[in-house]
């Protein structure tokens, strides 16, 4: 079914449903990578128009949630510094680290500002030559082409009180840890179409290939994710699995390749911890040695924020959430000691977290 405005509908919601209902045979559980499509399938009770037999997980998606503990430590202690001021995108500010979060640390009188975009972190740093700014730079592949334009603008400029604390992650190596783990559960994937914009669709298919799931790229309405998992469920019947474009209004096979020029002149790949799935192998982004005057982690103090214990090591599971494991209405803290207003992990604060889409919908 070609996507077009027409079919923005409840009785294309319906007729989708109908369909998914008809194709499953079998017991059958998706993964929707990104915390905007979980968002989605709670605010508008897609999982309630699905067979019983169709079970829909929630991935890793959300760059806030899977940011490092010890990341977000070294932002507070950057923060904490005279002179500086840290920028950051406004879903970060309330995430815990291991100890607090930054808008304690904005409490306690630190410099801690929100920006819309790292642009706006270095036209402060124009404006305050005599103060480090700081951008803590997180996302996915999709942000970080505005991170690497940043980095090239301040040296083209020579603007050398920005710098960047890099925190960039990659989905496919994500997507192979979960393939990969004891307790996987995954039949087939919905990778997030915005990713896959800028990526494009290329590097799912080796992964599609070893471990013989489905990847359907999905947008983020309704109508969307229903002809995703209607897409999906179709291959794992006949038992194909390959990569597939919903989304093709927005996605090419090849992705926006201006974009990626412009993250490889910046970037290299690296190792890289995620909150709740550990370092994994060249799965996040680091500045490339050309760009070390404007690299955080080697302007500043390499112990600040590398210690510390979590706030709730026993308690928040935003680990089995972020893997799939569990569901976040399984979790016993669920709306109990754990809230938006006091959250014990970040898929509670992100506006993208899945516990925080279950808090506002379920």
């Amino acid at each position: 079914m070609k996507y077009v405005d027409e079919f923005r509908t409840p009785e294309t919601v319906q007729l989708l449903a109908q369909k998914i209902k008809t194709a499953a045979t079998r017991e059958w559980s998706i993964m929707e990578v990104c915390g905007g499509q979980t968002h989605t399938i709670m605010k508008y009770g897609l999982g309630q128009l699905l067979p019983p037999s169709i079970t829909l997980l929630h991935g890793p998606g959300c760059p806030v949630c899977v940011t490092d503990e010890q990341r977000i430590d070294k932002a507070i202690a950057l923060a904490a510094q005279p002179g500086v001021i840290l920028c950051t995108f406004g879903d970060m500010i309330r995430v815990p680290g291991s100890q607090s979060s930054l808008m304690e640390a904005k409490a306690r009188g630190g410099d801690v500002r929100i920006v819309y975009s790292p642009l706006d972190a270095l036209a402060l740093a124009e404006r305050e030559p005599g103060r480090e700014i700081v951008f803590f730079a997180v996302g996915f592949e999709t942000t970080a082409p505005t991170t690497a334009a940043a980095a090239r603008e301040a040296k083209r400029r020579g603007i050398c009180n920005f710098s960047l604390l890099v925190s960039h992650v990659l989905v496919p190596p994500a997507l192979e840890a979960i393939l990969m783990s004891s307790d996987n559960q995954v039949d087939g994937f919905l990778a997030a179409g915005h990713v896959c914009t800028v990526m494009g669709l290329t590097a799912y298919e080796p992964i599609s290939a070893k471990y013989e799931v489905p990847i359907i790229a999905t947008g983020f309405e309704p109508v969307d994710i229903l002809q995703g998992i209607l897409m999906c469920i179709q291959q794992l019947e006949q038992g194909l699995a390959k990569v597939e474009n919903q989304y093709t209004r927005a996605v090419t096979a090849h992705g926006n390749t201006a974009a990626q020029r412009l993250v490889s002149e910046v970037f290299q790949a690296d190792d890289q911890r995620w909150r709740g799935l550990g370092c994994l192998p060249q799965s996040g982004l680091r500045l490339k040695d050309k760009y070390r005057e404007h690299d955080a982690d080697a302007r500043f103090d390499q112990s600040a924020g590398s210690a510390g214990h979590s706030i709730s090591p026993h308690k928040c599971l935003a680990g089995d959430v972020l893997r799939g494991a569990i569901r976040p209405s399984d979790c016993p803290y669920f709306k109990g000691e754990c809230t938006p207003d006091h959250p014990l992990g970040a898929p509670m604060v992100s506006s993208e977290g899945a516990c925080a889409a279950y808090y506002s919908y379920q």
